[in-house]
């Protein structure tokens, strides 16, 4: 017995100890990133912004799941920060100009890298300069460094500039051959996110819409490269089908580059205009320590306020996680919002490809009722406003998207899948049931369903296309025939969206935000935002809290690289629940 106590004595010691060292990590690890939060630097005379983007920008501030593995995490600008901060630049004498080296660019879609390009070019009307450089530009980096007075490149490097494509892959002769069946329903022939599982290859009218809506975007591209590079259109579509961007030397010879030089000479162009000797030292800030140094100043004396709430990431069911629309969060907020006297309308910013039917019916119910308060709102679309994304934006006063927007894709989908085949022939399980009526069994990938049941799930995906086609109905004041004529999961880009009626105006947030206060009455105001971001260090500590998901995530981010997006969509699509309203693809614009 004693010998019992010794060794149970001596466990909980050892137990005792570990969760002592267990704190004192945990401290150090506290005190470490505590230590990264910088002090704002001064802002010397004869500065320089070094802009690269090597990161998502999300629309929010820190609006993201963050490394849980990077200890230096700091603030990761949202997009409307961004353009404040190039504002704040524009006007101090003490910024010189931008020094924009986009190598290793992740910045998302085309909306953002339009609105990007618009505020460096708004920079450059104050009479400041910009200078590009990069070893290699992506088509999204070469599209932003297009606005600068002088566009270099390493002479042994790439501009990937070549046109627009979209590529789908498509999983049913592998899931045939393993023995699974996907049982797919969908309303609307262009709802090209069942056609994976059922087709080997797009179907006509996919094929159509995709080819129609990058062609439109390519358009958009070519033509905002035109006025800044003084190229015509034609010239460019040739640069790129013959890809002159492989060779920076004909690409300078070509003018989609000014010069073909090294990073010393580039920076000795930037001492050029700066009025600096050879060897001088360039005073450079970027673009997140100047922020810091030049934070908004908000009037708190003044009551009335806009809830901007930013609807960005995939529609999921729950509290989601940062960077994803959980529809038990957002319902907090819109409540939040609405209810609050001081808070006179909502601008809702959505940046979605959809998802859940459940969950966007759950926050277009809110923002009903916000409406039904008496809260004027307005949304403000960016890259996506799709499927799920244009569901949540049914019920607005007024809808505002960028020109190169992806909205629409009013319609529906669900997938079951069958996989008696693989169990019964593949591995040799085999099911049998015991059951007291035709339903009983309910959904399951244990046996195919029977025609009772196909009927019963194909009628509720009809059914929920018609309330898709009457929320649109209600919200823009159209027929129920008209709505169905452009709907049928056809995907629009804002430019067209305004012709068919699904938008209102070609315009941004701040414009939005402009709208929403005339339709309130008020002048003066102050924006509350949605949701309430946590600053780095405490989701650092509440994403390793969560577990190795997170963990194994940020892992695959590192190890992926720019190939992470395509398979976080397929991530997507597999763990879909319930009843879909998505879009079926995504366009990289890095």
């Amino acid at each position: 017995m004693g010998q019992f106590f010794k060794f149970l004595l001596a466990s909980c010691l050892g137990i005792f100890l570990s969760f002592i060292l267990l704190f004192a990590i945990g401290g150090l690890v506290v005190a470490s990133i505590a230590k990264q939060a910088e002090k704002p630097k001064a802002v010397k005379a004869n500065t320089v912004l070094h802009l690269t983007f090597d990161h998502a920008i999300p629309e929010q501030t820190n609006n993201l799941e963050l490394d849980p593995f990077n200890l230096k995490q700091k603030k990761v600008l949202g997009l409307k920060e961004i353009l404040r901060t190039l504002e704040e630049a524009k006007a101090d004498d003490n910024i010189k100009g931008i020094f924009l080296e986009p190598e290793m660019m992740s910045i998302g879609g085309l909306a953002t890298a339009d609105v990007l390009r618009q505020g460096l070019l708004d920079f450059k009307e104050s009479g400041k300069f910009i200078v590009a450089y990069s070893k290699t530009y992506s088509q999204g980096g070469y599209y932003l460094a297009s606005s600068a007075d002088e566009l270099t490149c390493y002479p042994i490097g790439v501009i990937d500039f070549r046109g627009f494509s979209a590529q789908i892959p498509f999983f049913k002769d592998m899931l045939d051959k393993i023995g699974v069946e996907m049982q797919v329903f969908y309303a609307g022939k262009f709802k090209g996110a069942s056609e994976p599982y059922r087709l080997n290859k797009m179907s006509d009218e996919n094929r159509l819409q995709i080819r129609e809506y990058l062609e439109d975007i390519y358009a958009e591209f070519l033509s905002d490269i035109s006025a800044s590079r003084n190229l015509s259109v034609p010239q460019l579509r040739q640069l790129a089908d013959e890809y002159v961007g492989m060779d920076p030397k004909k690409a300078a010879e070509a003018g989609l580059i000014d010069k073909a030089i090294y990073r010393d000479e580039a920076l000795d162009i930037l001492r050029q205009r700066l009025g600096l000797e050879k060897d001088d030292k360039i005073n450079m800030m970027t673009l997140e320590e100047y922020n810091l140094a030049k934070p908004e100043k908000k009037n708190y004396k003044v009551s009335d306020k806009i809830a901007v709430i930013y609807a960005e990431g995939e529609i999921v069911d729950g509290d989601g996680k940062p960077g994803n629309i959980g529809d038990q969060k957002f319902v907090k907020y819109i409540s939040s919002a609405y209810q609050d006297d001081k808070v006179k309308a909502i601008v809702l910013r959505v940046n979605s490809p959809g998802g859940s039917v459940l969950a966007s019916e759950n926050i277009w119910r809110e923002l009903s009722l916000a409406k039904a308060d008496g809260k004027p709102i307005v949304v403000s679309m960016g890259d996506y406003a799709a499927s799920g994304g244009y569901y949540i934006s049914t019920m607005a006063d007024s809808i505002f998207a960028e020109p190169n927007t992806l909205t629409g894709s009013i319609g529906v989908v669900g997938a079951i899948p069958n996989a008696s085949k693989l169990l019964d022939d593949k591995i040799g399980i085999h099911f049998d049931s015991v059951k007291t009526g035709p339903f009983s069994t309910g959904i399951t990938p244990f046996y195919p369903l029977s025609s009772a049941e196909t009927q019963l799930i194909q009628k509720q995906i009809e059914k929920t296309y018609e309330d898709f086609l009457q929320k649109v109905v209600e919200g823009r004041g159209m027929s129920r025939d008209s709505v169905h004529a452009i709907a049928q999961g056809r995907v629009w880009t804002g430019e067209r969206a305004i012709r068919i009626g699904l938008v209102d105006r070609i315009a941004g947030l701040d414009e939005a935000i402009a709208a929403a206060a005339s339709l309130a009455e008020i002048k003066d105001y102050r924006l509350t935002e949605y949701p309430r971001v946590k600053d780095p260090i405490q989701q650092f500590l509440e994403q390793w809290m969560d577990g190795e998901d997170v963990r194994a995530t940020a892992m695959l981010k590192t190890q992926l690289g720019e190939f992470y997006p395509y398979y976080s969509f397929l991530k997507q699509l597999q763990d879909s629940k319930g009843v879909q309203a998505r879009l079926p693809f995504f366009i990289p614009f890095n």
